[in-house]
């Protein structure tokens, strides 16, 4: 029997799937593994542990049982206590059956694209942006039409940029704040000129709300599902994975306007059947539990967010726009090099790993770097490369320099 080569296991591929290839993170990542001398200002994974009493009672569910099934949409107490979060800090009306737990908010994001597009619908998005968004739409037979947003506005999405976009095609808005990866943080004014638009042009709207505790200043968030008329139009999304530090746990969930509810059922049961049932025990813990926890996380990042600007302002990286989420969006130094080219030329020569704003969309000039080291490990990050930028601005002075030395030699 001959077996296939690699080549032609490859064609097989169904196209869609194909055509996604590994993009600069996972290269860096791949590039990263295995060094022990390793600073990770990489992935967003918060290194701060989940709360205890979160933990007591994923114990206590297992100890109950909870290694089965739930309904599809997750656990009836758990969907009432997120109703009520949503009734708490939105003011929306929003009923337990309206609310799908899904496996992480990752989930929640695929789950929403598939119900909603039909190959050709276009999707308005912010630039830069979380590409597990872009790849999901496009895996859904959508086209993700991206918004340019710049550093001048604080890498806040522009109303009129995004209305300019909308075309017979476009089907939804994507609004998520703070936003990833750049932390910007839609102000309130912003928002309600985005809910005008998807209004006027009937758009349905995904909110994106999974940072929203994460605000070290300028406005307050607030969620585009909350603006007047919109909560019949959007899906809001959220989780637990950085609130409560619990990516691991993969939960996160969705809310979703009841007409759709039934689509939104054949998607999610196909992908996981129902969110983890002991993860549902440790999310309902985390909503009805004690919060000071996830002030003190706030706390603890705001101030490594300091440390990060007061490493990066002199060195000419800024980032001070990035005023939530769990991120400092910096600039790219001078000296020719593109941002994959640095944060290649940083993991190799210094040992720090970040991510390129080219792996977010096109937003070449700029690096994301993450809050999510203790203090001690983010002032070595600025050390290591103010280390490597003091060399580099030294060898390309010595580089200037040498044709002057050789022509005065030549005279000689």
């Amino acid at each position: 029997m001959t077996l296939p080569s690699e080549n032609a296991l490859m064609a097989k591929a169904a196209r869609r799937a194909a055509g996604s290839q590994p993009g600069p993170r996972e290269r860096l990542l791949a590039m990263a593994q295995g060094r022990r001398d390793l600073v990770n200002l990489g992935r967003g994974d918060p290194d701060l542990p989940t709360p205890p009493h979160i933990l007591e009672a994923a114990k206590r569910a297992l100890d109950d049982g909870a290694t089965h099934y739930t309904h599809w949409q997750g656990r009836a107490d758990l969907r009432e206590a997120i109703a009520e979060k949503c009734r708490r800090d939105y003011g929306l009306a929003v009923h337990p059956d309206q609310v799908v737990l899904t496996a992480g908010a990752q989930e929640a994001v695929y789950t929403a694209f598939q119900t909603l597009l039909d190959p050709g619908d276009e999707v308005l998005l912010a630039d830069p942006h979380y590409t597990s968004y872009s790849r999901a739409i496009r895996l859904a037979g959508g086209v993700p039409v991206a918004v340019p947003c710049t550093e001048a506005r604080a890498f806040v999405v522009d109303p009129a940029d995004v209305e300019a976009r909308v075309s017979p095609r476009t089907k939804l808005l994507v609004v998520v704040t703070p936003e990833n990866p750049t932390g910007a943080v839609i102000p309130p004014e912003a928002i309600a000129a985005l809910a005008d638009i998807a209004l006027r042009h009937d758009l349905l709207v995904i909110a994106d709300d999974i940072y929203e505790r994460f605000v070290y200043e300028g406005p307050p968030h607030m969620s585009v599902a909350s603006a007047p008329g919109l909560s019949d139009r959007t899906i809001m999304i959220n989780g637990f994975s950085k609130t409560y530090a619990m990516t691991g746990w993969r939960i996160g969930y969705m809310v979703v306007p009841r007409p759709l509810v039934a689509a939104v059922e054949v998607i999610k049961h196909t992908l996981t059947i129902c969110a983890p049932a002991v993860s549902q025990a440790a999310a309902l813990a985390a909503l009805t539990g004690p919060q000071d926890c996830v002030e003190d996380m706030r706390r603890t990042y705001a101030h490594r967010r300091r440390v990060l600007l007061d490493g990066f302002e002199p060195l000419g990286l800024g980032g001070r726009w990035s005023r939530g989420a769990l991120y400092v969006y910096a600039r790219v130094p001078s000296g020719g090099l593109g941002a994959y080219e640095f944060c290649v030329t940083l993991l190799e020569q210094a040992g720090v790993l970040a991510f390129p704003g080219t792996a977010f969309g096109s937003s070449d000039g700029y690096i994301r770097t993450t809050l999510l080291q203790p203090e001690e490990t983010l002032k070595e990050a600025v050390s290591r490369m103010a280390a490597l930028l003091q060399a580099t601005a030294q060898g390309r002075t010595r580089s200037h320099r040498s044709p002057s030395r050789d022509s005065r030699m030549d005279g000689v």
